[in-house]
């Protein structure tokens, strides 16, 4: 039996209680980005790609990887910063994905936009995956089934019926609405978007583009600038158990375990209504 297998051998309730145990590290994770918040300046550097990496990130990834080596134990574990320095577990059909804070821009500039994202892959899919906003004390995560909570950064999940199930909507009549990067907004992207019945556009940083669009407040997220499988995977978790899908240009299953191109991503687009898919 595969860890894949082993995991998920009865597959609905094992999926939800993953899902709540993410729920609860994510949610504690995150006093230790609101602790760096709370400093007058923020350590910061950046890496090799150019892009920053705080203490806030470190801290963050460490206590994750202390929690899933206790929790999940022979479960490997791919996370932003390990892979920045060239740490990659090998691993078969199962894994997990960890983005200590995504949205680091947000974060340095101070913006509540900012999560820590969790997620496992099974195959070529993520079917487990948390995000927690700490800035906004709230948290969203999913198994089969996909839910939102407030909770405070440092605390724990919330009991169930403090839970708000998500599903997303049916593409309204009076046109979509659009969700584009904050900080990473192209030429190709608004190509895309030119192409669409767009009724509202809003731009938002980070993993929270997917919780909103699970939630039904909008309905497209369009990506084709680079991005990695530990910045997406949470978010496209919570956003297929709320009825969306994750999708390639030519429209197919979007996919991960992308080994050979190191986790990184190509071009995306996440839709709530599984119907307008057909538009990619």
């Amino acid at each position: 039996m595969t860890i894949g297998q082993a995991l998920l051998n009865d597959a609905a309730s094992e999926r939800g209680r993953l899902a709540r145990l993410f729920g609860d590290l994510v949610v504690g994770a995150g006093a230790l980005a609101m602790e760096a918040l709370a400093r007058p300046q923020i350590a910061a550097q950046l890496k090799d790609d150019k892009s920053p990496v705080t203490e806030a990130d470190e801290r963050i990834e460490e206590y994750l990887f202390k929690a899933l080596a206790r929790d999940l134990p022979g479960v490997p574990i791919i996370a932003e910063e390990a892979a920045a320095r060239g740490e990659t577990a090998a691993h078969g059909d199962a894994f997990l994905l960890i983005d200590p804070i995504d949205g680091t821009r947000e974060f340095l500039a101070r913006s509540p936009e900012f999560t820590v994202n969790l997620a496992l892959v099974i195959g070529e899919t993520p079917l487990v995956g948390a995000i927690s906003a700490p800035a906004m004390s709230r948290v969203w995560f999913a198994g089969v089934e996909s839910f939102m909570a407030d909770a405070a950064p440092g605390g724990a999940l919330p009991a169930p019926q403090e839970w708000r199930a998500l599903r997303t909507r049916k593409t309204p009549p009076q046109g979509m609405t659009a969700l584009l990067s904050k900080s990473h907004l192209d030429a190709e992207t608004q190509a895309f978007v030119a192409r669409l019945k767009i009724a509202d556009r809003i731009s938002a940083g980070s993993s929270l583009k997917f919780c909103a669009i699970a939630e039904g407040r909008a309905d497209v997220y369009p990506r084709f600038g680079p991005t990695m499988e530990w910045d997406t995977a949470a978010g496209d978790a919570i956003l297929r158990a709320a009825g969306g899908v994750v999708v390639d240009p030519g429209g197919a299953p979007f996919k991960y375990n992308k080994t050979a191109q190191k986790y990184k991503n190509g071009a995306f687009i996440a839709w709530g209504d599984p119907a307008s898919a057909t538009l990619s």
